[in-house]
């Protein structure tokens, strides 16, 4: 616990056997962390198994493959469920050092931010961390376009490593996201539209062939369902359009 608020961790999992148990040792050992739920996506690999030889761990498996938007949607839901105050979500393949878990946590617990995010770009360690030329370079590039669209100055949109109060979640309307990547994109949006400050530490990143990660097709898909998301934003900011996703009645 963090201040008498209950701490949980949610793990979007697919294919994660061979880095859960180390993630999961590391996110114990922050100190904080009251529950650990991991909701695999169903996956290929032993992760079910060893989910359930860690301690604290609630397990959930979706009878099949929904997609990481989806995944986090049973997240969320579950951690609130649990009566989670503060949600931290942790990748299962060890990408984000879940070290910054104190942090993240005091941010949010100490009531300076209802959302924080793991910035790969702050620091500058990016590409010394293994971060692919062209995925940095769409990075900057997504990030700009969006910084400018949202009417925000975040260093990046893109990182998986995010805490949230149990308040924010309960406010956004998550169901009307994308099962898919974009998730990420459109819920960040949705903090944003509904006047909430983001803060953001610096967390440095390792790209290993144990990492997840999607293919260049994927990423450009995702890359433009993130310009259609501030554009959607910005028509509904202006009454151009009516959008579930983005409620006139949360302005």
């Amino acid at each position: 616990m963090f201040k008498g608020q209950q701490v949980v961790v949610v793990m979007p999992a697919y294919n994660a056997a061979q880095t859960l148990r180390e993630t999961h040792r590391e996110v114990m050992d922050q100190g904080v962390v009251d529950l650990v739920i991991l909701v695999d996506d169903a996956s290929q690999d032993d992760t079910i198994a060893v989910a359930r030889t860690l301690e604290r761990v609630t397990v959930h498996r979706h009878p099949k493959n929904l997609g990481y938007g989806a995944n986090q949607k049973t997240c969320y839901r579950l951690a609130l469920d649990a009566g989670a105050d503060i949600v931290v979500m942790v990748h299962p393949d060890y990408q984000y050092t879940p070290k910054l878990i104190p942090a993240m946590v005091s941010m949010i617990g100490n009531g300076l931010y209802p959302c924080v995010l793991g910035s790969r770009i702050l620091g500058g360690y990016a590409l010394q961390g293994g971060m692919p030329l062209w995925k940095y370079v769409a990075n900057r590039c997504l990030t700009f376009a969006e910084n400018l669209l949202l009417g925000a100055k975040l260093s990046e949109y893109h990182t998986g490593y995010r805490a949230f109060s149990s308040a924010l979640l309960m406010q956004l309307p998550l169901d009307a996201n994308s099962d898919d990547f974009v998730f990420d994109n459109q819920m960040l949006a949705q903090i944003i539209w509904f006047g909430h400050a983001i803060g953001e530490v610096s967390c440095p990143t390792t790209y290993t062939a144990k990492s997840s990660s999607i293919n260049f097709r994927r990423s450009v898909v995702y890359g433009l369902g993130c310009l259609a998301t501030a554009l959607t934003f910005c028509a509904a900011k202006l009454n151009l359009v009516v959008s579930m996703r983005f409620p006139r009645a949360g302005r």
